[in-house]
């Protein structure tokens, strides 16, 4: 950080300790308007901070890992210490697509941990952590809402968000996919299982085409080979014609 933007910062922390001293002193709307404009003063000052951000991920990272291996109120409290993380980490840097991710997969753990229903609050800041990714780059949670829609049984949400993974190839393998218990209560729907077989006719389709450029890969390499060593050959030593070197290139 340069020294003008360091006087900067902390001219601007200052300001924001101040506002806090008089929010402190407010009452009502308008303490909450001085508080809420700190709060905006603060994150201004930890803004572009890609050093102090990576830690803050990392450290969520850590604990959502954590967090798996607890049970009850103390994996409870591993997860939203993570999300904390994650959130603070989003305040200096917006754009952290990792954070954003992550950060609604800590409140997918919890809302399970917790046994609450899809329509949850949890689920819910779990849906916009994934929509924050999805702006940040298209199509990275898609498949993660799918999980959110499918658990609430919203059909058409669940499958555009499927597509929507499968057009940025962000979804998981398909065996991946059909194990997935977010999506049990899909997995017999007519859609849901038309959409699983054009994934496989797809794949299909893919390896036919490699299969093809392989092929044709292999058959050119033979004929340049072949050119190559036609072009190094005199005419004082010229070998008799093989007619297997001709059915090789052919």
């Amino acid at each position: 950080m340069s020294l003008i933007a360091s006087i900067t910062k902390k001219s601007k922390l200052k300001a924001t300790i101040e506002q806090t001293a008089k929010a402190r002193k407010s009452e009502g709307s308008a303490a909450d308007g001085l508080f809420k404009a700190a709060y905006k003063g603060y994150a201004e000052v930890l803004l572009d901070d890609p050093l102090r951000a990576d830690a803050l991920y990392n450290w969520g990272f850590a604990l959502l890992h954590q967090a798996k291996t607890k049970t009850g109120d103390d994996a409870a409290r591993i997860y939203q210490d993570a999300i904390d993380k994650f959130a603070f980490c989003m305040l200096i840097n917006p754009n952290y697509l990792g954070a954003a991710i992550n950060g609604g997969v800590a409140y997918m753990d919890l809302a399970r941990l917790k046994q609450v229903k899809p329509e949850d609050a949890l689920y819910e800041m779990a849906k916009k952590q994934f929509e924050k990714a999805n702006a940040i780059q298209a199509g990275t949670a898609s498949y993660n809402l799918a999980c959110i829609y499918g658990l609430r049984g919203d059909k058409d949400a669940c499958l555009i968000a499927l597509e929507n993974a499968r057009d940025k190839v962000t979804l998981p393998e398909a065996g991946d996919i059909l194990n997935d218990p977010d999506l049990d209560s899909v997995k017999e729907q007519a859609w849901f299982v038309e959409f699983m077989e054009s994934l496989n006719k797809k794949a299909e389709a893919d390896n036919e085409k490699e299969a093809v450029v392989e092929k044709a890969s292999a058959k050119k390499w033979v004929i340049v080979e072949r050119e190559a060593s036609e072009e190094t050959v005199t005419e004082q030593d010229a070998p008799v014609e093989d007619s297997s070197a001709e059915e090789e290139a052919k």
